[in-house]
């Protein structure tokens, strides 16, 4: 199958999960707004939802997976099974420790969550309820990973890809509920909330178990054993995790100094759901295909084939991810407003949303950019170096952080979010071109800066067109009169940008066509 395919296959599903996703965020927006109750079930959402983008999307997998096809390649079906077993087991044995550890000391850990929480008791002690009812998510989501790593390796990407958007159906439907029985900004909304992040949890777990069952590779519970498999899974997974979650690590790291000041941590939250989108269907489409596709073609020495598919899929990413960056900082406020306008969510945070999304924007290429460019060092094994990159790109965002805050508040925050992800991609870039592993040709590097423009180009036919739209998107408007004019906007954006990509020869039409569908250079014909 085709790699692009195969990015299309992750990306669709993930897009799936993503609109459902905001179908569950603009419930909540009405449902909990911006106050202490949402921002107790953030906290508390965030950090199971942490692992689950840690996990679930492919950080996991940085060490997982190479070692699994590598095995599953070299060594045949069965050691790969008994292998993943192993991984399993440990994983289990881990996960008992750290969630008897957390569920005892969840204040203290909460200390370091939220640590502008100890002012408001309540809010603090709710956080701490909900925290505790949402942990064992983290067990459920670790193993899911585990189950889509092998999934992954054996080429099955759909059932892995498509789990997430049952957490979004019951959480959907546990609002949908909670709305109906008036329940709206109440405790009790957030601690049915939580229970049913643990349901969705479940749900997603058993569509994995089913798909592994139908490729008649069950995993079995074995005994916990420190072997050598393990002890090089360990020693790359650690590295691994940290490395390609660096975005999420800076993400909590904010919403910690975001607790400072009320409210902030909920318009953060909702700004981090609207950019996760472009960021979800393209990044981690990449990271998740693109990975093995390399671990394979090293193994087999086929260093054309890895150049191309890295090449092919910076060019895929950069052909979606600049116009909607663009278009997130051109019209941040129709966007925040017909999504989320309603009921508790009033205009101070449609306006503090907006601005926290637009700074978000600026560094959304770089986030998916870091998808591309980790799998280069993750294929070879490679955990320790972007680790090492993520850790200065955590040290960049808590400088920044700290010294934006007091100046903008939580935009600042968002803002330093931003200029850590592109600290990271410059210098993995940098090491990929040092190290002889690839670099960007100068036709590749030419696309680009013509693709930035065509973007420029279109972000302002979008700020015009917004301001002749701007009647029927007021939030006095009637909802379908504000979502087909918001509609329009995005239909016209596409319209425009793809035009001038093809005018411009950036992407012809027959280009994207090929990009779709055209299989890398092989020097092995059973690769592909």
């Amino acid at each position: 199958m085709s790699l692009l395919r195969n990015f299309a296959t992750v990306g669709g599903a993930t897009l799936t999960s993503r609109v459902l996703g905001f179908v569950r965020d603009i419930l909540m927006a009405a449902a909990l707004g911006t106050g202490p109750v949402a921002d107790a079930f953030v906290v508390a959402f965030r950090f199971p939802n942490l692992f689950r983008r840690l996990f679930a999307e492919g950080a996991f997998n940085s060490a997982f997976v190479p070692l699994f096809a590598r095995t599953l390649e070299g060594d045949g079906k069965e050691s790969a099974k008994a292998f993943a077993q192993e991984a399993m087991a440990g994983l289990l044995t881990v996960l008992a420790l750290v969630t008897a550890v957390a569920m005892i000391a969840m204040p203290i850990l909460m200390l370091v969550l939220a640590p502008g929480f100890i002012s408001d008791s309540n809010k603090f002690d709710l956080t701490v309820f909900l925290t505790r009812i949402t942990f064992p998510y983290l067990t459920l989501v670790s193993i899911l990973a585990l189950i889509s790593g092998v999934l992954n390796g054996l080429g099955r990407f759909a059932a892995a890809a498509f789990a997430p958007t049952l957490l979004n159906v019951v959480l959907i439907g546990v609002l949908w509920v909670l709305l109906a029985a008036g329940l709206a900004g109440e405790a009790e909304a957030g601690i049915w909330l939580a229970i049913g992040v643990v349901i969705g949890g479940f749900a997603q777990l058993a569509m994995v178990i089913g798909d592994l069952h139908r490729a008649g590779f069950l995993l079995k519970l074995v005994r916990p054993r420190w072997s050598d498999r393990m002890k090089r899974l360990v020693s790359l997974g650690v590295p691994g995790v940290i490395a390609g979650g660096i975005t999420q690590i800076n993400i909590v790291v904010g919403t910690m100094i975001a607790s400072l000041q009320a409210g902030a941590v909920s318009l953060l939250y909702y700004a981090d759901r609207l950019y996760q989108l472009p960021l979800g269907v393209v990044g981690i489409a990449i990271g998740v295909v693109l990975l093995p596709e390399l671990s394979r073609r090293l193994k087999a020495g086929d260093d054309d084939g890895v150049k191309d598919a890295s090449e092919r899929s910076l060019e895929f990413a950069m052909l979606l991810t600049l116009p909607a960056a663009v278009a997130l900082a051109a019209i941040p406020i129709p966007l925040v407003s017909v999504l989320f306008e309603r009921g508790a969510f009033g205009e101070e945070a449609r306006l503090g949303t907006a601005a926290a999304l637009q700074a978000f924007a600026i560094g959304l290429p770089s986030f998916v950019l870091i998808k591309v460019f980790s799998p280069a060092f993750f294929a070879r094994e490679d955990t320790k170096t972007p680790m090492l990159i993520g850790g200065l790109s955590v040290a960049v965002n808590i400088a920044c952080s700290l010294a934006l805050f007091p100046l903008i508040g939580h935009v600042g925050i968002a803002l330093a979010t931003s200029i850590a992800g592109w600290v990271n991609a410059l210098v993995l870039y940098y090491l990929i071109a040092k190290r002889g592993y690839w670099h960007l040709e100068r036709a590749l590097l030419l696309k680009v800066a013509i693709l930035f423009a065509c973007a420029i180009a279109m972000g302002a036919l979008l700020i015009s067109l917004a301001g002749v739209l701007e009647p029927q998107l007021v939030v006095t408007a009637p909802l379908w009169v504000r979502v087909i004019a918001l509609g329009a906007l995005v239909f016209a954006g596409i319209i425009t940008f793809f035009g001038l990509a093809h005018v411009t020869g950036a992407a012809k039409l027959s280009e994207m066509k090929r990009l779709l569908t055209r299989k890398p250079v092989a020097n092995d014909g059973h690769l592909d």
